[in-house]
């Protein structure tokens, strides 16, 4: 196994300006505090940047998934609701459970990153890892994040997070260790119970 990636963002993608905003600003903050600590690798893995219309998905994903150090997951009620997003969730709970037996895990590889927060809640699967965290105060009159002082704070932590597990894992990795044989699995259940049928009275 090679790292090419110091981590994957997973999301859902969206039409308007708000959404793709928040994920073009999020990964440009990113790529400039992480870039010093990595080495040869790319910062990030971003779909809508490195996969051209005949690549195979899934086998690609996969691969881009095995070679991130972490995965970023820009939380919006949309992302659950989505069946592939949730997929790149659950192929990183595995690539997770497997790196536990390489090093001491210092945290969650999943970072989710609340972009919109649920109306009900947040799922148990993004508000239990461990760490998440809260920009859903980020609007179109934000402006850019990575010179913004009151969402610094909360790159730093992400990065700081990335990076402990890069080092971890640049002298972890098991001798022949393929990541082209990874491969993603069936596509989870939904993260909330259907709600109960309403008929009126």
């Amino acid at each position: 196994m090679t790292i090419r990636y110091g981590c994957f963002f997973s999301y859902a993608h969206g039409h308007h300006t708000f959404m793709s905003k928040f994920k073009n600003d999020l990964a440009d903050a990113l790529r400039c505090y992480l870039e010093p600590h990595l080495d040869n690798e790319n910062e990030l893995f971003i779909d809508s940047e490195q996969l051209g219309g005949g690549d195979d998905l899934d086998r690609k994903i996969a691969l881009a998934l095995c070679q991130s150090v972490c995965m970023i997951v820009i939380y919006t009620p949309k992302y659950e609701a989505h069946a592939y997003t949730r997929r790149e969730f659950a192929a990183m709970q595995l690539i997770e459970e497997e790196r536990r037996h390489w090093y001491p895990l210092p945290s969650h590889l999943t970072i989710p990153v609340i972009m919109t927060r649920h109306p009900l809640s947040l799922p148990a699967q993004i508000s239990e890892p461990g760490m998440y965290v809260d920009f859903s105060r980020y609007t179109l009159a934000t402006g850019d994040l990575k010179t913004n002082p009151d969402f610094l704070p909360d790159i730093d932590r992400i990065v700081q997070r990335i990076v402990a597990h890069y080092h971890f894992l640049k002298v972890s990795i098991p001798p022949g260790h393929d990541c082209s044989r990874f491969v993603l699995p069936g596509i989870p259940p939904e993260w909330r119970a259907a709600p109960a049928p309403h008929f009126p009275r």
